[in-house]
């Protein structure tokens, strides 16, 4: 969903409708008049768009999916997994963790029982890290190939058959000549009568027959489409069973002759060669139609492989698009054995993704809901389709898809069957059809979300209250209270609400509804900021319902800001660095960017923050913009370090970060070896190693924010050490320069010496230097006594309520108080809207305490989902287990 400044007008760059330059813009720099502004730009600028109904697969209880999941895995059969794990990766997509839903993705490759699954998932797995190609680049350069899911040897893998030889024992009267001479044209073959006739039961009957050939020596085959060099190989493989190095055409020929003639081991031997003749995008629609024709899987599933490599671009093409969308049943049995619903489950996803509202989409989808065939597919395929046949205004047809996924136990089709009603105007009913669901089952957030759309006032904002008590991750919530409170004059009030938002979650749409608040405030410093944001993790993002460029209007805004040099720049980033203000530096970053500065420093920079606000991919992308602009080769050996580390490959990140240093000496070549070292090692002696690298790096040239964060570093090591003093130096030392999370440190210092005030000072300093806090309070809360704690923990849940540790405190001091049910609600709570492994391990740890086995079962099936190998969870189940009936 994106927030849009609605108009009904036509709308273009140079006249945007509702967002005048020459009334909002054209003011002195400097001199931004304090007017008051009126209620139709408010009006213009506020309102926002209803949230979609999203096609995803969002069961009522998702821990009970995943529990059931889990027990299946435990006693299916190996063919049942791949199809398991794929449900289980949907469920994770609904909640929103692609972590989680990749890992669910490996383990279905990784359980792949045939072909078929192994090509789909390894190219599921390549289109959902599509982001990381460059990592093959720089893994290359470590002499390592990323080929976990690249192309594999489909004839290899593909199981062999066991032929019966035909005629194997036949016996030759005397009057039948050994020999067979094959009359093709103007050519002739002479073969083996027997071995000929050991190829298929028709050769058999005609060479040893009663037919009339069993009785020649030379047999016309002319009329058979076989050429002359053709039927020589075909008597070259009777002999050794086996094909040489021979033509496409001839390969092809033989495939042709081997299906007339039921020659199945000959066949099988060259649908097997022609697998690997499978070069390119045209090769595969050419040899797929001819595996169709010819009944040959290997042949198809090497063509399959081929175009699945080449997602998403292959679905632009005409001819692969009507390759998948004209496949009859049994020809998709050719191409994808039993996993045709895994299949086309794919590409609806990836044409979704490009577009939701084309035919092509349509018609993959349509493939997927024939094809569903459990009560969990059809869930997810009608569910799917039903909301594309929304967003194209197709409503009898949606609506009959909703009712389909609903009636199979989908509960959130629910939301599409409401908007379609109230589209019919029917809002009572849709306001009625939520009520009954809420009333029916327990309420989730999206539930009262979807009603609050049906009806107004006091009764509006309590649905809206409600949901997001029961998930704050919701935005539509947070961006409508904040537009009801611009509308009656409290500006302040409306900012407080988006950023509580913003807070914990960096929405686009919200930053732009932000913005849209700071111009009717005339404050233009700060939507700058936030244009800066934006398009820091989406350069071509659009405002104004898509009509304007967030870009076209940094540009105006920029003529009436502040403009800042080089040294001022830097001033500024340290300002907001040392304030743990993440978007305001993202800002400043953006503005250096513009000018002539060091850009792999830069983008380097910006990637630390985008990781800070949880924007992994757009972190991953400034890594790759850092080491494109990288001034030097041992600094661009250090970005690739970063990026092989980032991606899971720290041995190859190490070797990156010595060769660095083997060309010069620097601050990030020794910290990245350092924090590598760190984080992975596990030897006893590594802290020694990494104290040594880090004192290397502070004896190297480079600014304060990295040396703070150094020093910082070396601070955790020291106090892991037991060497408190010097890690009570290296904060000092940090603080000095203004590395404001160095507080949290000291605090801890001062808690291990035994000075508990002292540590609650330190963490009450940073809370309130720090822009973002919500980590500060969390930790402030281990110094405090419980009433105090109690309070901090709150204020980190109404900060960042998808912070965890605060749920299983208060769980904990409630069931120290003897109120099971209240704690095991407290952790409910959290559970509804984050899936979190700590989380469960608790609730399950609760019910097993309270006698609940079959909860606590359940509780350690979810959480082994999300961890398999936990081993605290596995203990737990283990002795869950054996307390079941």
């Amino acid at each position: 969903m994106r927030s849009s400044i609605l108009s009904e007008s036509p709308c273009d760059e140079q006249h945007i409708h509702g967002f005048n330059p020459q009334s909002w813009l054209q003011v002195e720099r400097g001199k931004l008049p304090k007017s008051s502004y009126s209620s139709s730009s408010i009006e213009s600028l506020i309102k926002i768009a209803e949230p979609p109904v999203v096609p995803l697969y969002k069961p009522l209880n998702y821990v009970e999916v995943l529990s059931r999941i889990h027990e299946e895995l435990e006693q299916c059969t190996a063919i049942e997994r791949p199809g398991l794990y794929l449900i289980q990766s949907q469920v994770f997509r609904g909640l929103g963790e692609p972590k989680l839903r990749q890992r669910s993705l490996h383990s279905a490759w990784r359980h792949s029982g045939t072909v078929h699954e192994k090509v789909i998932f390894g190219a599921w797995l390549r289109y959902e890290k599509r982001g990381e190609e460059i990592i093959a680049d720089v893994l290359a350069s470590c002499r390592k190939c990323c080929r976990e899911f690249g192309p594999i040897d489909v004839a290899s893998e593909m199981p062999m058959r066991n032929f019966e030889i035909v005629g194997s024992e036949m016996d030759l009267t005397s009057h039948i000549s050994s020999i067979v001479t094959f009359q093709i044209r103007d050519g002739r073959v002479t073969c083996d009568r027997c071995k000929i006739a050991a190829l298929s039961i028709p050769f058999c009957s005609m060479l040893n027959g009663p037919f009339t050939e069993s009785q020649l020596e030379l047999v016309d085959l002319s009329e058979n489409g076989i050429s002359l060099e053709a039927m020589r190989a075909v008597s070259e493989f009777s002999c050794t069973q086996r094909l040489g190095d021979l033509p496409l055409e001839i390969l092809l020929e033989m495939l042709v002759f081997a299906c007339t003639f039921c020659c199945d081991k000959l066949k099988d031997a060259c649908d097997r060669k022609l697998a690997s003749f499978v070069s390119s995008r045209h090769d595969a629609v050419e040899l797929m139609a001819l595996s169709f024709e010819e009944n040959a899987p290997v042949l198809a599933a090497s063509c399959l492989q081929m175009l699945l490599q080449d997602l998403p671009d292959c679905l632009t093409d005409e001819l692969v698009l009507n390759l998948f969308l004209s496949a009859t049943e049994q020809q998709q049995n050719i191409m994808a054995g039993h996993a045709s619903f895994l299949l086309y489950c794919l590409l609806s996803e990836v044409t979704m993704n490009i577009d939701p509202r084309t035919e092509t989409t349509v018609l993959l989808s349509e493939k997927l809901v024939q094809l569903a065939v459990t009560p969990s597919q059809k869930q997810i395929a009608f569910h799917q389709l039903g909301c594309i046949r929304l967003l194209r205004k197709e409503y009898d047809e949606a609506e009959h898809l909703f009712e389909v996924a609903f009636s199979a136990g989908h509960v959130y089709s629910m939301a599409g069957l409401a908007r379609i009603s109230a589209i019919k105007g029917k809002k009572v009913l849709a306001y009625e059809k939520l009520s009954s669901v809420i009333s029916s089952s327990v309420p989730l957030g999206w539930m009262h979300l979807e009603r609050s759309l049906y009806s107004e006032g006091d009764r509006k904002l309590a649905d809206l209250d409600k949901a997001t008590e029961l998930d704050p991750t919701l935005t539509y919530p947070y961006m409508y209270r904040a537009t009801s409170l611009m509308r009656k004059k409290e500006p302040r009030l409306a900012l407080d609400e988006i950023n509580r938002l913003l807070g914990f979650k960096l929405a686009l749409e919200c930053l732009e509804l932000r913005i849209c608040l700071y111009l009717a405030l005339e404050d233009y410093k700060s939507a700058l900021c936030d244009i800066h944001a934006i398009l820091t993790l989406s350069r071509e993002y659009r405002m104004l319902e898509g009509r304007v460029a967030a870009s076209k209007i940094g540009t105006l805004l920029g003529a009436h800001v502040e403009q800042w040099n080089t040294a001022e720049c830097w001033l500024q980033l340290y300002e907001r660095w040392s304030s743990v203000d993440d978007i305001g530096s993202l800002s400043v970053i953006y503005k250096m960017l513009e000018s002539d500065a060091a850009k792999g420093v830069l983008h380097f920079r910006q990637s630390l923050l985008l990781l800070r606000l949880n924007c992994p991919e757009a972190a991953m992308r400034s890594l790759q913009l850092a080491r494109l602009h990288a001034a030097t080769e041992h600094e661009r050996l250090v970005y690739e370090g970063w990026l092989l580390y980032d991606t899971g490959h720290c041995e190859e990140a190490l070797q990156k970060a010595e060769e660095s240093i083997s060309i010069q000496r620097s601050f990030e070549a020794f910290f990245l070896k350092a924090y590598v070292l760190a984080d992975s090692g596990v030897d006893p002696s590594y802290s020694a190693n990494v104290i040594s690298l880090l004192e290397d790096a502070l004896k190297c040239p480079s600014d304060r924010l990295r040396k703070g964060q150094a020093l910082n570093n070396l601070g955790g090591v020291y106090v892991d050490c037991g060497k408190l003093d010097s890690a009570a130096d290296c904060y000092t030392s940090a603080l000095k320069i203004r590395h404001t999370r160095a507080h949290q440190g000291l605090a801890r210092v001062h808690f291990l010496q035994n000075n508990r005030d002292a540590a609650y000072d330190e963490m009450t300093k940073l809370i309130e230097k720090a822009k973002n806090n919500a980590s500060a309070y969390e930790k402030r809360s281990e110094y405090c006594e419980r009433e105090q704690t109690m309070s901090d923990l709150e204020k980190v849940t109404q900060l960042d309520p998808l912070r965890v540790y605060p749920y299983r405190y208060r769980a904990a001091v409630l069931m120290d108080s003897h109120k099971e049910e209240e704690a095991i609600a407290e952790l409910t709570r959290a559970i509804s809207f984050k899936a979190d492994l700590n989380l469960l391990h608790l609730r399950a740890a609760f019910h097993e305490h309270t006698g609940d086995v079959p909860s606590a079962l359940r509780d350690c099936r979810a959480a082994l989902c999300l961890d398999p190998n936990h081993q605290e969870m596995l203990e737990l189940q283990k002795r869950v287990n054996s307390q079941e009936p």
